[in-house]
């Protein structure tokens, strides 16, 4: 199976050679990296131009944001599978993309999802939290329940029957497709059970209460962009659910 990693970035030059340097290095050689810039003015480009050998597609360019970004890279993809890893987030090892691809042989899944891991932004080594996605059953979202986005890989053909990330949502776009592709329209998953993002700290979706309050409101919206109901507690069990990720030892 030939797998499209995509990277969106926007003047990253202090984290995208760990990037790219992680998708490069994976062992399974049926890979395409697509590689989507803003339009970086702090050294990223130059970065970049370091692999442009090794990596299939790039463009520098302004957009509309980072989930433009990453329907461009969907866009330029020919891979069976898409996976999404961010201008500052980093693959476990270099069998990440080998052992993915095994779960979808061996499951005939159209999506597979897995662990990753919180770390330092200067120190990737250094673990901060962990989020163990676990086994999905059906109806798993009304209780909060999502997996790890960097960890969500899906086959390119659902991209193009359900579409791809709605921009009109600013930091909830990603919760929105998964609920979309798994939650209403039943996409079958497998659970791939360790870890294989190391992600820097940082989310603006929890940098302060305010944005938690409008991530909570793109949550719902979510919801009802796709015609479906939540209980009134699902959207505040999301957050709350992160809290078992500081007490995870393994």
């Amino acid at each position: 199976m030939k797998v499209s990693v995509i990277t969106v970035a926007y003047n990253s030059v202090h984290t995208i050679n760990d990037t790219m340097l992680s998708v490069l290095n994976q062992t399974h050689r049926n890979l395409e990296y697509v590689l989507v810039d803003g339009g970086s003015s702090d050294g990223t480009v130059e970065l970049i131009r370091q692999y442009e050998q090794r990596i299939v597609r790039w463009v520098s360019e302004k957009d509309g944001g980072i989930y433009f970004a990453m329907n461009k890279g969907i866009d330029m993809a020919s891979g069976d599978i898409v996976g999404i890893l961010n201008s500052d987030d980093i693959y476990a090892d270099d069998k990440v993309i080998e052992d993915v691809v095994s779960t979808f042989h061996s499951t005939n899944a159209d999506i597979v999802y897995a662990n990753l891991v919180y770390v330092e932004r200067d120190n990737v080594n250094s673990i901060v939290r962990r989020w163990n996605a676990g086994n999905y059953k059906d109806g798993m979202f009304l209780s909060g329940w999502m997996p790890p986005h960097p960890t969500f890989f899906i086959k390119l053909e659902h991209y193009k029957r359900w579409g791809c990330y709605k921009t009109e949502l600013r930091s909830s776009a990603d919760y929105e497709l998964m609920l979309r592709m798994i939650h209403k329209h039943k996409l079958k998953v497998a659970y791939l059970d360790r870890c294989i993002i190391k992600m820097r700290q940082g989310g603006q979706s929890n940098l302060s209460l305010k944005n938690r309050m409008k991530a909570n409101k793109e949550d719902r919206l979510s919801w009802k962009l796709n015609g479906i109901q939540p209980f009134f507690f699902t959207t505040w069990l999301k957050p709350l659910r992160k809290i078992s990720q500081f007490f995870r030892r393994s």
